[in-house]
């Protein structure tokens, strides 16, 4: 399992989808993973602390879990499969929860959970960005901003792998 951090979310273009961008803690690899909107907001939300007057349904799991005296302990991405991303929730009770990415990623901002992926699903949607052994000591401004301009260059079918081309 290789552990990874959120960098962001941004809108692709020219097509406008929103995207989150993984990126490996201790590695140059990016996962970029197309995302809905209401979803990237989630995630923008926590990233940023914003706290909505009501709860999002994100928030209302993670009160949930805890009205269960649950835990979410661990979020893996665990496959792409035909150009889909796949991800469970591990909570403390031993349960595995299937979720989708988005959702799952949404939950561990909110819980401060460690979420990592499978060394599969790194080696086939991974991307290393150009000049990546350059952005130690930037600003994640800055290593964002460089990612954005690499993302206007790439299409979802760029990481759809050998089958599709």
């Amino acid at each position: 399992m290789i552990p990874l951090e959120v960098v962001g979310v941004r809108m692709e273009m020219p097509s406008n989808n929103p995207i989150v961008l993984l990126r490996e803690t201790d590695g140059v690899r990016y996962l970029p993973i197309w995302v809905g909107a209401v979803e990237a907001t989630a995630i923008a939300y926590a990233q940023q602390g914003i706290i909505p007057p009501r709860p999002l349904t994100h928030d209302l799991l993670k009160d949930v879990l805890g009205a269960l005296s649950a835990e979410l302990t661990l979020v893996t991405i665990t496959e792409l499969r035909d150009g889909v991303f796949y991800a469970v929730l591990d909570l403390s009770n031993g349960t595995q929860v299937s979720a989708r990415p988005s959702d799952a990623i949404a939950i561990a901002l909110r819980t401060e959970t460690p979420i990592v992926g499978t060394d599969a699903v790194l080696d086939e949607a991974g991307v290393e960005i150009p000049e990546a052994d350059d952005l130690d000591g930037e600003e994640p401004e800055e290593t964002v901003e460089k990612f954005r301009e690499f993302l206007d260059q790439v299409t979802p079918e760029d990481f759809a792998g050998p089958a599709s081309q």
